[in-house]
């Protein structure tokens, strides 16, 4: 059973997203702010992992992520030894459902995970087709 005190939203994961997302697209917190609707001081809260949005926030941004809720409502936690099933949208990118595997993958350590998780990241976005190569095609 869950302590009535324990977070039901995961805001570390919440918080990575929303600064990789920010950083890969080259937008400042206010950028964000005037597309989420989620003020920049919020946003930088978030991202530092101090803040706890409400309910209307993770919404916007789990939909500017293009993330579904239950990533960020059903986060795992390291400590616990319960396998959670990773769960996953077709929608979402490739590098989204590989570091979500490689989290919940309980041989890896939360550090090895993120640090293999940011490798794909970068072999992806470096030999992805782009939508312009495959116009070509």
């Amino acid at each position: 059973m869950k302590s009535p005190n324990k977070s039901l939203v995961n805001t570390q994961e919440l918080g990575r997203a929303v600064k990789r997302r920010r950083e890969e697209l080259g937008l400042s917190l206010r950028d964000v702010a005037n597309v989420t609707g989620v003020s920049a001081s919020t946003l930088s809260r978030i991202e530092n992992g101090t803040g706890k949005p409400d309910a209307d926030n993770i919404a916007r941004l789990t939909s500017w992520l293009d993330v579904p809720m239950e990533r960020i409502l059903a986060g795992r936690n390291p400590q616990t030894t319960d396998a959670k099933p990773v769960v996953y949208y077709p929608q979402e990118p490739m590098p989204e459902i590989v570091e979500a595997h490689l989290r919940a993958d309980k041989n890896l350590t939360p550090e090895t995970a993120a640090a293999l998780s940011e490798l794909f990241r970068v072999a992806y976005t470096q030999f992805a087709r782009t939508e312009e190569a495959k116009k070509k095609r």
